[in-house]
């Protein structure tokens, strides 16, 4: 009897052993999450970034995009601060699209200024700009897209463009296209281009009230200047501009260049000879191509 129980006792006791070294080996298989599908490509009109009907911007956001990866570009129409609409940089947007398909785009409108009326003066589209920036911003993470920002303007936009990139510091701007933008007020306002040019706005533009001057109001005129604000910490800046332009100077791009040089900015200054305000085919091709450079350069 006494060696049956033995045997009943070692045989437990293997059996024990047995599991425990079974259940130690085993391996249970790791729940594995599948990885999410790249996001598509999304197109958005009219996305309101204020409670005015103009203060809305058109949004082009790139299939596979990330918040660490994917650059974000923001175009301002032009229009002499009181004209003009986001419509009119569509096919600038969607040319840009093709060479950089990788970025998010955002075409901006904002509140236009009445000489007539004195509505919306400056610096209401300053405001603008830098309330669509900073909302564009604040959905990095719903939009899945980085905070590396870049600026482009035509005209007036152009104006608007370089005031945000210098002007203010949040979020940084990497790059800034100016195409024949004004940079200082005071030239513009003292030295106007010709006949069509718009220099009786621009003391409005600048103060909301014609009849005040340089002399009169000098500080609004330095305040809405974006040459006022370069400094060594401003992005790196490409202009374009053609020297028969009649309605912006062409010298408002030097002045512009000279203080970014001084300040040992990045700087690129394209001119062509025989255009005005506003380029031909092949030269808004040639625009586009460097522009591409340029930003493929600095916005990194």
């Amino acid at each position: 009897m006494k060696q049956i129980k033995n045997f009943l006792q070692i045989t437990i006791l293997a059996i024990v052993i047995l599991f425990s070294a079974c259940k130690k080996n085993s391996t249970i298989d790791p729940v594995v999450t599948p990885p999410a599908a790249p996001l598509a490509a999304q197109s958005t009109n009219d996305v309101a970034y204020g409670t005015d009907a103009l203060q809305k911007f058109d949004m082009v956001l790139p299939a596979g995009r990330t918040t660490a990866t994917t650059k974000v570009l923001i175009i301002i129409h032009g229009g002499a601060w009181s004209a003009g609409d986001k419509a009119d940089m569509t096919t600038t947007l969607n040319s840009l699209k093709a060479s950089l398909p990788d970025y998010a785009f955002f075409n901006l409108n904002y509140r236009l200024a009445s000489a007539a009326t004195g509505a919306n003066a400056f610096p209401a589209q300053e405001n603008d700009v830098k309330a669509a920036v900073n909302f564009i911003n604040s959905k990095r993470a719903e939009y899945n897209i980085s905070d590396k920002f870049a600026l482009l303007g035509a005209s007036a936009g152009a104006h608007l463009a370089l005031l945000q990139a210098y002007k203010n510091a949040t979020p940084k701007i990497k790059a800034v296209v100016d195409i024949f933008g004004p940079t200082d007020m005071t030239d513009m306002y003292n030295n106007p281009a010709g006949p069509s040019s718009p220099a009786y706005l621009i003391g409005y533009i600048t103060t909301g009230n014609l009849v005040d001057t340089p002399t009169s109001n000098p500080s609004a005129f330095a305040a809405s200047s974006p040459l006022t604000f370069v400094t060594a910490q401003s992005p790196p800046t490409i202009l374009f501009h053609g020297l028969l332009d009649n309605v912006v100077r062409h010298q408002q791009s030097g002045l512009l260049v000279s203080k970014l040089s001084q300040n040992l900015v990045p700087n690129q200054y394209v001119t062509y000879a025989t255009e005005g305000h506003g380029f031909g085919s092949a030269n808004s091709t040639d625009t586009q191509l460097k522009t591409v450079a340029f930003l493929n350069a600095n916005v990194q």
